[in-house]
């Protein structure tokens, strides 16, 4: 049976909101905690969400988001550990994750002949799914700090920007843009679209955003994404019709 849910407008917004979270949860847990036992605990929880999420043969909502999220605040660690820890450019560590990314889906494709989320249903092509999220989430960060940030738009503006852009896979898949490449385009720009706006009413006004902290800002989002995913849970919208089909 598939492991991920259906791709429809409760995914889009839960996804969202996680990249948000995850955003705000890593800046607040950064700045309470030593980052190095930050890193690791993140890289605990991120490790027992995904043994979970292999163990269990179905899709479960509770199970899945819980990883996303586990998967929001590592992903996002790993981007600022290379440009906060290392002293890496966001230009550079924004290049470095595209080379990722597209090395996981060269070797994804060469395995299994298929990129599509709706064919998730071996071990195989759920470890490839998992790391190309993890891949897709520390390039989303690196690129929406590197134009919050590097070029200076700010957050606000960053965002909006992503929210026009996101449009763009979302038209191209209508006018016959081909639906997997579509998906993971929007994917990726989920990223920093969250990101934007979730650093925007989190940091201070000194830095251009709200100042509502980002330690309330995470505890609001989680409360958010706790509806949404008990509403998903119950009421199954979002579990796949016909699991193995393939698109």
């Amino acid at each position: 049976m598939s492991k991920v849910p259906e791709v429809a407008i409760y995914f889009w917004i839960v996804k969202v909101l996680t990249t948000g979270m995850g955003e705000t949860t890593s800046d607040f847990l950064a700045h309470q905690i030593n980052p190095i036992i930050a890193v690791g605990c993140a890289g605990a929880v991120l490790a027992i969400s995904l043994s979970v999420q292999f163990y269990v043969r179905r899709y479960i909502a509770w199970i899945y988001w819980s990883g996303i999220v586990a998967v929001s605040v590592f992903g996002t660690m790993a981007a600022d550990v290379l440009h906060v820890g290392l002293g890496v450019p966001y230009f550079a560590s924004t290049a470095v994750f595209i080379v990722v990314l597209a090395v996981i889906f060269v070797v994804w494709y060469c395995t299994e002949r298929t990129l599509s989320i709706h064919s998730i249903h071996t071990w195989r092509r759920e470890f490839f799914y998992w790391a190309t999220v993890i891949a897709t989430f520390a390039l989303g960060t690196a690129t929406g700090d590197m134009t919050a940030v590097t070029l200076h738009l700010g957050y606000f503006t960053s965002g909006l920007m992503f929210a026009a852009l996101i449009a763009v896979p979302a038209v191209a898949y209508r006018l016959g843009l081909n639906p997997v490449f579509s998906f993971w385009l929007a994917y990726v720009i989920t990223r920093p679209l969250g990101a934007s706006f979730a650093d925007w009413a989190g940091v201070s006004r000194a830095r251009g955003g709200l100042g509502l902290g980002t330690g309330p800002v995470s505890l609001a989002l989680a409360v958010v994404i706790v509806v949404f995913v008990g509403y998903l849970a119950v009421s199954r919208k979002d579990v796949e019709r016909g699991s193995h089909r393939r698109r």
